[in-house]
């Protein structure tokens, strides 16, 4: 690795690239899709920046290198680390635990050990390209130790994290064996952020519980510690978001319109078209909004000729038992589903096991009437922002779940609790049947709240907090670097 250190470094479980093998064998990268790429890759091109993450396919090492201005810094990851670290604690651990065990999670010691080790590879990159006083934004559940290891390592940094998916409440995060050492790891930071304001309430209170440290929301007090003096970390919610200005772009643009009018009309031009958008997971309920649909089907409330629901399902940790349960039974489902009301001309249920590009899924956000998400626990939920973002002709119905981050912000959704299934039925029924200015009042205001709190206005948020936090400090040291960040975020494009 090169002596090159950078004043602005991201950490995340993957690289915003993708490697990508041609017909003949050549390699190259593209941008990965997602929104913390969109709201980041700018900052870091005008910040000097570099960004750690590991390269997605195991045993890949590679040296630094330079994509669109921004420095790629591998971590590489074993087999070996897979199954433990990743599919293991991230993937049957944490994830569950975060997720309200909606699934069982399983703690292995051997899986730990691999979590630790991980985070301080991570911890040990990020360091070595850090330059004096430098500020990092670690990204996400995989890496909740490596603040702690940069804060013993690099005193001098600036250090944020921000945790993409739920923070469970305190009886539930208590079973973890190692929940001391996850909350010291965090503490780690000078700004945590959280998706929703429960969210940084619940890691406050496991703090209390578990450090017996004076909290006072957002701030929390992290005594004089050995070498290490007292601190104030703050710990508060900055909910994430989309580009909202370049979705509805890409959504009015004549292509996607075409194709949106082709889906209908592939669907057989039904009165009502249902849209689903999940990855394969056990936590975006997507059994009770099948399992509502069919009762809807049975009881006569809907036609099959009138109403289609088309489910996207992206494939999602197949090497996992749990996963490749969960599709055989949503397959199963479905299966049964069209074979009971589906007829020659008519499919009931679309369902689609596969992930599509930005364009096709703009184009299915404006063909369809009604978007429903039915999240058992979810951090965020930016497909339903996605389809506010999308329908610029203010029509359409979002129904959703209250147990979604989103949920906080678009009140005037249709809210439902996903659990209580006759619920959900009444609320689909109810898009269906809305007149056409009660949707548009309701999507007038989403729209105008997406608007607002996009994507930029996210990313300046959580900047501003950690600028502010290096003056509250009293440092010298990088507070040039960082001044320099906040005005270049400051003054990004807004939608």
């Amino acid at each position: 690795m090169s002596d090159e250190r950078y004043d602005f470094i991201v950490a995340s479980n993957r690289l915003p690239v993708d490697r990508v093998i041609d017909d003949d064998g050549t390699a190259s990268w593209r941008r990965s899709p997602g929104g913390l790429v969109t709201a980041l890759e700018p900052v870091m091109r005008d910040a000097d920046g570099a960004w750690v993450g590991w390269g997605g396919q195991a045993d890949l090492e590679l040296e630094p290198f330079d994509w669109d201005g921004v420095r790629i810094v591998p971590i590489k990851l074993s087999e070996d680390d897979l199954e433990k670290f990743y599919e293991g604690f991230c993937n049957d651990t944490l994830w569950p635990l975060y997720h309200d065990v909606i699934a069982p999670p399983h703690y292995h010691r051997v899986w730990w050990d691999s979590y630790v080790s991980v985070n301080q590879r991570f911890a040990n990159a990020i360091a070595a390209v850090s330059s004096q006083g430098a500020t990092v934004w670690v990204h996400d559940y995989q890496l909740q130790l490596v603040p702690r290891m940069l804060r013993q390592a690099r005193p001098d940094l600036t250090i944020g994290f921000f945790n993409h998916i739920p923070f469970p409440a305190y009886g539930i995060f208590s079973q973890l064996p190692w929940r001391v050492q996850i909350i010291e790891g965090l503490l780690g930071a000078d700004v945590i952020g959280f998706q929703r304001v429960a969210d940084a309430g619940n890691f406050s209170r496991a703090v209390r519980r578990l450090l017996g440290y004076s909290t006072k929301s957002p701030v929390i007090e992290v005594p004089h510690r050995g070498a290490h003096p007292a601190r104030r970390v703050i710990a508060r919610a900055f909910p994430i978001s989309i580009d909202v200005a370049g979705f509805e772009h890409l959504a009015r643009s004549p292509e996607v319109q075409a194709r949106a009018r082709q889906i209908r009309e592939d669907l057989g031009n039904p009165k009502t078209i249902v849209l689903g958008v999940d990855r394969l997971d056990y936590t975006k309920g997507i059994g009770h909004r099948l399992k509502a649909f069919g009762e809807l089907l049975a009881e006569g409330r809907l036609k099959v000729e009138d109403v289609t629901l088309v489910q996207v399902a992206s494939p999602s940790r197949e090497r996992v038992e749990t996963y490749r349960q969960l599709r055989d039974e949503i397959e199963q489902t479905v299966g049964r589903i069209n074979g009971d009301y589906g007829t020659i001309s008519h499919q009931a249920v679309s369902y689609l096991h596969h992930g599509f590009p930005r364009e096709e899924m703009a184009a299915l956000y404006v063909a369809a009437d009604v978007l429903l998400v039915t999240a058992l626990r979810d951090g965020m939920n930016l497909v339903a922002k996605e389809y506010v973002a999308a329908r610029f002709d203010d029509d359409g119905v979002l129904v959703l779940s209250e147990f979604t981050g989103a949920s906080d912000e678009l009140r005037t959704a249709l809210l439902i609790n996903p659990h209580d299934i006759d619920g959900v039925k009444d609320a689909v029924m109810r898009a269906i049947e809305m007149p056409r200015a009660e949707r548009r009042k309701r999507m007038r205001a989403l729209r105008k709240r997406v608007r607002e709190n996009d994507v930029t206005h996210w990313s300046e948020s959580f900047l501003r907090a950690l600028a502010e936090a290096r003056r509250r400090a009293g440092e010298t040291g990088g507070i040039d670097a960082l001044g320099e960040l906040e005005w270049t975020v400051d003054r990004a494009p807004r939608a």
